[in-house]
C-alpha cells in the first residue's frame, strides 16, 4: 500500500503490513519514524488525520493515538487540538544512556513498565481528584528532591521512586499505595542498571526530560485535572516503555 506525500510533495512510499506480533503501536510508529527521519514527511507538514491513519494501516484509533504518542517522546511531531499533528523535527531527540543493559534486566523492566502504564496512569488521575495539601507538600518535596540530586549527576533512583510513591499515597487508594511499596526502588527501570554502564552525557538529557515529565504531572495534579493527569502519566511512562523496548529490539540484530 502506498500513501502520498503530504501537500508540498509529490513523492509516495510503501506502508508494510501491520504485523500481529508485538505492539502493534509501536510497528506503525516506527515506520511513521522512518517517513519523517529519511525526509519522508518534511518539517512543518502535518501527518494524516488519525481517520486516515488507521485506514492507511488497517489498525483502531487507539493504536494510532499510542504510536503518535511514540512520535511525540522522540521528539520528532507536536499535537495542537484543532490543527493536528505536525512534524518539528526529523532527528530524534534522544539516545539511550545506557551502554548494555542484561537481557534479563531488559524483560524485567518492560514487564513492570506494563503494569506500571495500567496502574499509575489511574492513580495520577485519582490523586489529581482527591489530593490534599500535604500531598502537594510531599510532591513538591519529591520534586525538588529529584532536582537536586539530578544537579548532583546523581541517577536519582530513589527520588524518582518517592515522587510517584507520592503519587499513589495521594490516591488515597491503599492498595494502589501497597502495591507501590512491594516493589520500592526496584519499580524504577534505572535501578538494574550499573553505574558502570550508564553514560553520562546521554543520561543528564535523559534525567531532565523525566524531570519535565514530573513537573507535568505534578502540575496536572496540583491544578485538580484528572484527565491532564492520567494523560501525562501515561506519557511519561509510554516513552520508557517505548524506550526500552527500542533497546530491547536494537540489541537482538546485534
Amino acid at each position: 500500500m502506498t500513501m502520498q506525500k503530504p501537500a508540498g510533495g509529490s513523492d509516495t512510499f510503501q506502508i508494510e503490513p501491520v504485523r500481529q506480533r508485538g505492539s502493534l503501536s509501536s510497528h506503525v510508529a516506527e515506520q511513521l519514524e522512518k517517513m519523517v527521519t529519511q525526509g519522508h514527511i518534511d518539517i512543518g507538514q502535518k501527518l494524516p488525520t488519525e481517520g486516515n491513519l488507521c485506514e492507511m494501516f488497517g489498525v483502531s484509533r487507539t493504536v494510532i493515538r499510542e504510536a503518535i504518542t511514540q512520535l511525540k517522546s522522540l521528539g520528532l511531531v507536536e499535537t495542537k487540538r484543532g490543527v493536528g499533528t505536525t512534524v518539528v523535527r526529523n532527528v530524534l531527540a534522544e539516545t539511550f544512556y545506557a551502554h548494555t543493559i542484561n537481557p534479563t534486566a531488559i524483560e524485567d523492566i518492560l514487564h513492570i513498565l506494563e503494569l506500571r502504564l495500567v496502574v499509575e496512569a489511574a492513580a495520577a488521575e485519582f490523586a489529581a481528584l482527591r489530593r490534599d495539601d500535604d500531598d502537594m507538600v510531599r510532591l513538591e518535596n519529591s520534586l525538588n528532591a529529584f532536582h537536586e540530586a539530578r544537579a548532583q549527576h546523581k541517577q536519582a533512583r530513589k527520588e524518582d521512586y518517592e515522587f510517584h510513591l507520592s503519587i499513589a499515597i495521594a490516591s488515597k487508594n491503599p492498595f494502589i499505595q501497597s502495591f507501590y511499596e512491594q516493589f520500592n526502588k526496584n519499580i524504577i527501570p534505572r535501578t538494574k542498571i550499573i553505574n558502570a554502564n550508564i553514560d553520562p552525557v546521554a543520561s543528564d538529557t535523559y534525567l531532565r526530560r523525566v524531570e519535565d515529565e514530573h513537573v507535568e504531572i505534578f502540575e496536572a495534579i496540583k491544578a485538580q485535572n484528572g484527565e491532564a493527569a492520567r494523560a501525562a502519566m501515561h506519557q511519561h511512562l509510554f516513552r520508557a516503555f517505548h524506550l526500552y523496548e527500542k533497546y530491547k529490539k536494537n540489541q537482538s540484530f546485534d
